[in-house]
């Protein structure tokens, strides 16, 4: 089974035009956490999500220290917002490199990938680098197990 016989084919993704602040918007009102920018022709150039967006609203020392346990509260921190002039920069400002796979990529490769990458959802492409899809690890995962009820009871 290939990648593109389990992937979501309805995606949400913006141009490299929109702001910081667009983005934001995107992802509050579609309630989404990985948002695939494009360029004109509708090609894959980045993408931002949901700790590229959050990291503006958190406190620098966040980065400093291994281990947040002790940290009960962030205090008056917790009310802060990011500066007007930061959520006004464009969008490819905070993007990060794509990891995306071809839609004939075969399912253990695009986990194996998910697995090595940490992501949680991979955008996919067409050969000309294309959007069109989104698979997640559930998706793979349920299509990967829906192939074990062909599996006869006693079978090796």
């Amino acid at each position: 089974m290939m990648i593109r016989d389990c992937m979501k084919r309805e995606v949400i993704s913006i141009p490299s035009t929109l702001s910081i602040r667009e983005a934001a918007r995107v992802v509050v009102e579609r309630h989404i956490g990985l948002l695939p920018i494009v360029d004109d022709g509708g090609r894959l150039i980045g993408i931002v999500d949901l700790h590229n967006l959050l990291s503006l609203e958190l406190p620098d020392f966040v980065n400093f220290i291994s281990d947040v346990d002790y940290v009960h509260d962030f205090g008056a921190v917790e009310t802060t917002r990011p500066a007007s002039n930061l959520l006004n920069q464009p969008i490819l400002s905070l993007s990060q490199e794509a990891i995306s796979v071809d839609e004939e990529c075969g399912l253990l490769r695009a986990y194996a990938l998910m697995l090595q990458h940490q992501i949680p959802d991979l955008p996919v492409v067409t050969k000309e680098g294309r959007l069109v899809g989104l698979a997640s690890r559930v998706d793979i995962g349920v299509a990967i197990l829906s192939g074990w009820q062909d599996i006869k009871l006693g079978q090796p």
